[in-house]
């Protein structure tokens, strides 16, 4: 990437995180605003699975563009990915894990042979 590029991605990712903080208006670059669009549209669409939301996958990001027709190169892909990674740290923050991975979910209970058996019999 280029370093207009890298200051771009930084911005975005910089947008959402103040945007979720303080859930005032995001401050959206001129330069950022479709890709901010394009991430809204893909976000809206998220999995979720037992722990939390997943990552919007690259498989995701190609198919929206492609239905779309935007041309998107690979470091505007890379700023979807960083406006995600913002949104997910924060998704996760709040469940309650920090480190910006779905948080473990246990329960609490050691695994004995009866339990074992009990789900795999």
């Amino acid at each position: 990437m280029t370093r207009n590029s890298d200051r771009l991605r930084n911005q975005l990712a910089a947008a959402m995180r103040k945007h979720l903080n303080t859930g005032a208006r995001p401050a959206v670059p001129e330069a950022g605003q479709t890709l901010w669009q394009i991430f809204a549209s893909l976000s809206a669409n998220r999995t979720y699975h037992a722990s939390g939301p997943n990552p919007i996958a690259y498989a995701e990001i190609e198919a929206y563009v492609r239905l779309h027709r935007w041309p998107l190169r690979p470091h505007h892909v890379e700023m979807i990915r960083a406006l995600d990674q913002a949104w997910l740290d924060h998704a996760y923050a709040q469940m309650g894990s920090g480190d910006g991975k779905p948080p473990r979910r246990t329960s609490g209970q050691a695994i004995n042979a009866a339990a074992f058996d009990a789900v795999f019999g």
